[in-house]
């Protein structure tokens, strides 16, 4: 069984996509309907879900930064608007679809197969743990949905996280986008040259060409990307890159 969270700053829009879901009512449980963006904040990290159908323009808390303010997650974003303005930026957000109200049921039943589809990866990928993923000679398992791919940790340069995926960039210049969050990397990978710097990025130490002076700082890498440094990560960083 597929779990939801709807979140809708207007009671009338959520309830009318509540009443749209009960056709999949066999594949799909409402968990719970949130009008409040800062209720949901407090609320779904303690909620095991899916997919969270995400309204866009709310007050004090948009959509998008209320994904910026829950950090890391695990499931799969639908936004649901009036505005068809945001494509781009969910997108960028690595939403699984983005529907208009009002809701055309034919695209909600297009976007119900999509959700179907990915949980149905994730849970086949979920069954590839941390001890399969760490199969020795300093290579690590990255499982996609295309296949599993074998990396050494030292070709490794950083690994961001991309909502409820990590996306790591290799020193080839080559990406691959794992749906795993950046907690069981940031475990996967210690007492390595790898160290999570803040809370969207785990870099690799020894392909740092230059710290910039900050509040945290901020570090470039070889391939010249640019990395913030957290204040709470400044001191760490510092002696593990400048204590011999």
């Amino acid at each position: 069984m597929i779990k939801a969270v709807i979140l809708d700053d207007e009671v009338r829009g959520s309830g009318l996509l509540q009443h749209k879901l009960q056709e999949f009512a066999e594949d799909l449980l409402v968990e719970a309907i949130f009008n409040d963006p800062q209720e949901a904040l407090k609320a779904l990290p303690d909620l095991k879900i899916d997919v969270l159908f995400l309204d866009v323009e709310m007050p004090y808390l948009n959509g998008f930064d209320f994904l910026e303010r829950l950090g890391e997650f695990d499931f799969e974003v639908i936004f649901v608007t009036a505005y068809n303005i945001y494509t781009l930026d969910a997108l960028k957000a690595n939403a699984l679809d983005y529907l208009l109200k009002p809701v055309n049921q034919q695209e909600l039943k297009e976007a119900m197969l999509k959700l179907q589809k990915r949980v149905a990866m994730k849970e086949r990928l979920r069954k590839v743990d941390a001890g399969e993923m760490r199969i020795g000679q300093g290579r690590i398992a990255l499982p996609t949905a295309e296949g599993i791919h074998l990396v050494k940790r030292d070709d490794i340069l950083r690994i961001e996280a991309m909502s409820n995926y990590s996306v790591f960039y290799l020193n080839n210049l080559h990406k691959i986008i794992v749906s795993k969050t950046l907690k069981e990397f940031e475990q996967l990978l210690e007492n390595s040259q790898m160290l999570r710097v803040n809370r969207s990025a785990i870099v690799n130490l020894d392909y740092v060409v230059k710290y910039k002076k900050g509040e945290g700082g901020t570090l470039e890498l070889v391939d010249g990307a640019e990395i913030e440094v957290s204040p709470t990560k400044k001191k760490q960083v510092l002696e593990r890159l400048f204590t011999p």
